[in-house]
């Protein structure tokens, strides 16, 4: 087994998983530490070390709020540590391996973490990558700034670092993947063979770096799992703040703090940042405007983001990367607000104009949705990654492989297919969840789990199972055969229609 491995840095020795066929390796700093004078630049090249750096646990986590004391569904489910370790000295990540020696050249998946770009980490529970290793890929998972640390601008940094002013988790991402391209070979992985992938902001993420240019060579596959983010009633994406907004949010900031100068921001400890912003953004909202105080997330720099990426993959204006999208069934439900069905009907006819009766059609004869309380209520996600395969297709790009995760999700609080809940079993880690999954619970996370690991391995999901059997035929989603792959509690059931409302919204 690759126990003891040489970086580009110095020698690490990692630790044997549960299985000992699998040797992780936590915690190799791929950057120097984002503090002092280091605190809102690109990351920076991590320092040399003598001698054999143990890599036997999981590095601090990126600072935010305090894990495991809120009583939400998410730290239920696995945000369950509230004494884990936090720190600004955070651009560390973690290497699962089952290879034996150096020249394997073994298929390399680079996961990000999902939370808002406010939250999350990788030594989330569910991020276990031994499953994953078992199926003879390489994983790699990576720390990166957040919300303040990880997404302020400002004028000054604008003019004192002009090819750097923001975006700093997205270097930081950025850097892990360009550690890996150097290194990873080193732990039987190939270098040429990297897929990226991450699931809501970490998809939103992916969906970043396949939009930035400046990253061509470093991967040939992107998994994007509820992280194609679009309102089809107002074309309205995530996370795409202007530079100008951006800064002038961070010159708000600065102002509610007291300080004037980036020397005098980059002193403060970071507890005390981190409670500044706090009492500074108004509670959870997740969305941007302009002109009051809002979260910081990834900015329309021009120097790294481009653009909102889905709008830039739409007008292929992405990188030649093969793709596997999809969403779970209860997310993120979207729809036209409106009082009452005059109102509703007032505002179709605003938003489809001479389309309205084709809208209306396919809508059906129930409006509103009593399950959401919507008019019109859509899966947003499963809409914006089929109009991108269409727009693939059209312009003959790489296939699309779209899926809906729908099974039961067992538990007294009845959670539906909610937003992460997929996680558990793409990385097939559903032992160490609290919920009281069962036999086919389990037996679909092996399934999805296959997919996934041969999409990584050659990008395309079909092949043959764990259990030697030949997966069910998943085929790329197309404009005549709209396929796509529905992950049931009976198992995965291929699918080649639209409900009518889905696909008049791809078309439109």
């Amino acid at each position: 087994m690759l126990r003891e491995v040489r970086t580009e840095n110095g020698l690490v020795r990692g630790i044997e998983a549960a299985d000992p066929r699998i040797t992780a390796f936590k915690g190799i700093p791929f950057a120097a530490p984002p503090i002092g004078d280091n605190r809102w630049r690109a990351p920076q090249p991590a320092a040399n070390w003598d001698g054999v750096k143990e890599c036997y646990r999981f590095a601090p986590i990126p600072f935010q709020n305090q894990p495991g004391v809120g009583t939400d569904i998410y730290c239920r489910e696995w945000h369950v540590d509230p004494d884990i370790a936090m720190s600004e000295d955070c651009l560390y990540l973690n290497v699962w391996t089952g290879a034996k020696s150096a020249d394997e050249k073994r298929p390399v998946v680079v996961w990000f973490f999902g939370g808002g770009f406010q939250w999350g980490y990788p030594a989330e529970m569910e991020f276990d990558g031994e499953r994953v290793a078992r199926r003879n890929v390489v994983v790699v998972t990576v720390g990166y700034r957040l919300n303040v640390f990880g997404f302020l601008a400002h004028p000054q940094l604008t003019k004192e670092q002009p090819d750097a002013p923001t975006n700093f988790g997205l270097l930081d991402q950025q850097a892990g993947v360009k550690w890996v391209k150097r290194n990873i070979a080193a732990f039987g992985g190939d270098p040429d063979n990297i897929t990226i992938a991450g699931q809501s902001a970490g998809g939103g993420s992916v969906m970043a770096q396949v939009t930035n240019p400046a990253n061509k060579g470093l991967f040939s596959k992107a998994i994007v799992q509820s992280g194609i983010i679009n309102n089809p009633y107002n074309n309205e994406g995530f996370c795409s703040d202007p530079l100008d907004s951006a800064e002038a949010n961070g010159k708000r900031f600065f102002e509610s703090m007291g300080v004037s100068t980036l020397e005098e921001a980059r002193k403060i400890p970071t507890k005390e940042l981190l409670d500044k912003y706090d009492a500074y953004v108004p509670g959870m909202m997740m969305f941007t405007d302009a002109d009051k105080p809002h979260r910081m997330f990834p900015v329309i720099d021009n120097k790294f983001v481009y653009g909102n990426a889905y709008d830039l993959y739409l007008e292929g204006k992405h990188l030649p990367v093969k793709l596997l999208a999809g969403n779970t069934a209860d997310e993120f439900p979207w729809g036209l607000p409106a009082k009452d069905e005059a109102d509703f009907i007032q505002k179709a006819t605003e938003r489809f104009g001479t389309k309205t009766s084709d809208f209306l059609y396919a809508l059906g004869d129930t409006h509103k949705n009593e399950q959401t309380g919507m008019f019109g209520s859509v899966n947003g996600i499963e809409v914006a990654v089929k109009k991108i395969a269409i727009a693939e297709e059209k312009r003959g790009g790489d296939p699309v492989y779209y899926y809906r995760f729908e099974p039961d999700i067992p538990g007294d609080d009845n959670p539906g297919t909610f937003h992460s809940c997929e996680l558990w079993f793409f990385f097939e880690t559903l032992a160490k969840c609290s919920r009281p999954y069962v036999g086919r619970h389990y037996d679909l996370a092996r399934k999805m789990c296959d997919y996934w690991c041969n999409f990584i391995k050659t990008g395309d999901p079909n092949g043959i199972g764990t259990d030697g059997e030949k997966l069910p035929e998943w085929k790329p989603y197309t404009e005549e055969g709209r396929d796509g792959m529905s992950f049931r509690s009976e198992g995965p059931v291929a699918e080649n229609k639209d409900p009518d409302l889905i696909r008049f919204l791809v078309e439109e």
